[in-house]
């Protein structure tokens, strides 16, 4: 059995997560960012930028808005994250749009659409 051991930037990077995710859905108040789902936080291994990755069920079409939105809270965002993990320097904040939840979900309509075209095509009958 392999222990996997956490470098601090993992760690860090899920108390930011953790941090953000309850931030954006109790203490900011811009209507741009309430269906923004954080999928991930990656910091550099000095702990000076963080890359926040978002999702939302609007998919690529919100993209833009929530990334406005983000900019214009960053300001806010940091210093709240900055009072809840007392860091001695305070990571720059650089967000992406996370597109595998679209991804998946072309996935998954395609094999839908497969099934749905089988069963059109090989009706089952239970009359043999």
């Amino acid at each position: 059995m392999v222990k996997r051991t956490f470098n601090r930037a993992e760690r860090v990077g899920g108390q930011v997560q953790r941090v953000l995710a309850n931030l954006i859905q109790k203490g900011v108040n811009d209507p741009r960012l309430a269906q923004a789902t954080i999928t991930g936080v990656v910091l550099s291994r000095d702990l000076r930028i963080a890359k926040i990755y978002f999702a939302t069920p609007g998919g690529e079409v919100e993209k833009e808005t929530i990334l406005s939105g983000f900019e214009s809270a960053r300001g806010f965002i940091k210093r709240e994250l900055a009072r809840e993990l007392g860091l001695r320097y305070m990571p720059d904040l650089k967000f992406f749009y996370d597109g595998s939840f679209d991804y998946g979900a072309q996935i998954n309509r395609v094999l839908k659409s497969l099934q749905t075209d089988d069963e059109t095509n090989n009706p089952t009958t239970d009359e043999q």
